[in-house]
């Protein structure tokens, strides 16, 4: 007799399938689009409250301080309460830290509200990831995530939209305005609540045996599949936070951990050190403000096939061979932004960079929840995502500082993200496994093995 993960993993297909990506990706998009409205409202928000360059480094450095902890405490909750209530839960808290940055009076209170707002988003996206993976046909587990995290790119194109018709419109207000579309994510959140299920392999862990078995009947209706009869799994205890990272540093575990808190410290740290500050630079390599928000939204564009192209090569190489080369090709891209003359070829580098970069996300995204066996899969994707936003914290900040009082031109400023790519790409390369079409339940050791 199969057990109920073995079902999921045989089932083929099913628009079901797909309508759990849409779902989860409609509050992924918004995620992405309130991230990319800070690099769109932080020249404006300059020049109305007269910020230089490291304060206003500090607004994006406060979300991310909030998304270490949000990403942290979600993925344990996660685990014990389920990926869908803390997937809704998360999606309305950065919906309400997001109306209350429109509303900030000063510095102080911008930087409280984004913080807030950073809690939201940094639990949403790993404890995503872990419900769509956990849905997913193991041979199609990997295409799914990967279009999961095309989202982020159409979320950017949404901001970068805002960007274009209300921020230069609007000098003093059109950031408040911004901050306020922003917010729109709290009205999607009943909407979802009535129509995303929660994960079947959660529920069957959880002792939730009825409610799984039922989720399971819906997809295999859906593929016109008769009901097998199905094992389920005796429900475990459930583990401290300290039993929780104990585990993550495990024998069987230790090379995984390092591998991916090696990967997402670095992806975090040049992701947002450029792209944070790419409508910024442009303003000051002697562009418009219209105008430099023109060419990061062209940049943005080449975001899509750069996701959709690493979705076909990742169930077909495979993890490991298509994350390096695009870290590679993110390394060489970011080079030659920074040493990029003309606007022309400034726009042709910032489109390889956001094509190879974001889809490196993709494969991130996908990539991590698998190395994590099901007790533990929200707490140690949310506890790798929380090591990368330390980065976050200091990306942004770190870069105007660079720039200003560490006296780097930005070429020099370019070939350090540049390193960073090609360290991390040295990473999995040495120390990442493949994980293409295996079961989730054969990539990761069972309770009982960590326990050993």
């Amino acid at each position: 007799m199969l057990s109920l993960s073995q079902r999921l993993d045989e089932l083929p297909l099913t628009r079901e399938h797909w309508r759990i990506v849409l779902l989860a990706g409609i509050g992924w998009m918004f995620d992405a689009m309130d991230v990319g409205l800070v690099a769109f409202v932080l020249v404006s928000l300059g020049r109305d409250w007269n910020l230089s360059r490291p304060e206003l480094g500090l607004v994006a450095s406060a979300g991310f301080l909030g998304m270490f902890l949000g990403a942290l405490l979600a993925g344990r909750l996660a685990d014990r309460y389920g990926r869908r209530t803390m997937f809704l839960a998360n999606l309305l808290l950065y919906s309400l830290g997001t109306a209350l940055c429109a509303l900030a009076w000063n510095l102080p209170s911008l930087l409280l509200f984004r913080f807030l707002t950073g809690i939201g988003l940094g639990g949403e996206l790993p404890v995503a990831a872990a419900l769509v993976s956990e849905f997913a046909p193991a041979r199609h587990r990997g295409r799914m995530l990967v279009i999961l995290e095309s989202f982020w790119a159409y979320g950017w194109i949404l901001a970068a939209v805002i960007g274009l018709l209300v921020v230069p419109q609007l000098p003093s207000w059109g950031w408040r305005v911004a901050f306020l579309i922003g917010a729109l994510p709290a009205l999607t959140a009943a909407y979802l609540r009535r129509q995303l299920p929660e994960s079947p392999r959660y529920l069957d862990i959880a002792g939730r045996h009825t409610e799984a078995v039922a989720v399971l009947r819906r997809f295999e209706q859906a593929a016109s599949m008769p009901p097998a009869e199905v094992t389920t799994t005796p429900a475990p205890s459930h583990p401290s936070f300290v039993q929780q990272f104990r585990a993550l540093w495990s024998r069987q575990l230790l090379r995984r951990t390092v591998m991916l808190w090696l990967l997402w410290f670095g992806i975090v740290f040049a992701y947002y050190g450029v792209f944070t500050w790419l409508p910024s630079l442009l303003v000051e390599r002697g562009l418009t403000v219209a105008r430099s928000f023109t060419y990061v939204f062209i940049t943005t564009l080449a975001q899509i096939p750069g996701y959709f192209s690493a979705a076909y090569l990742v169930d077909r190489w495979g993890r490991k061979p298509t994350l390096v080369t695009y870290l590679l090709g993110s390394a060489l891209s970011a080079w030659l932004l920074g040493n990029a003359g003309t606007a022309p070829i400034l726009v042709l580098w910032g489109c390889a960079l956001s094509f190879f970069n974001l889809g490196a996300w993709g494969v991130v995204y996908t990539y991590t929840p698998e190395l994590y066996p099901t007790t533990l899969r929200g707490f140690g994707s949310g506890a790798a995502a929380s090591f990368g936003r330390i980065a976050g914290i200091i990306a942004p900040y770190l870069t105007p500082w660079l720039l200003t009082s560490g006296g780097f031109s930005q070429p020099a400023v370019f070939a350090l993200f540049m390193a960073v790519f090609a360290i991390i790409a040295a990473d999995v390369l040495l120390l990442g496994e493949e994980t293409r079409g295996r079961p989730l339940e054969h990539v990761s050791p069972t309770p009982a093995q960590l326990a050993r």
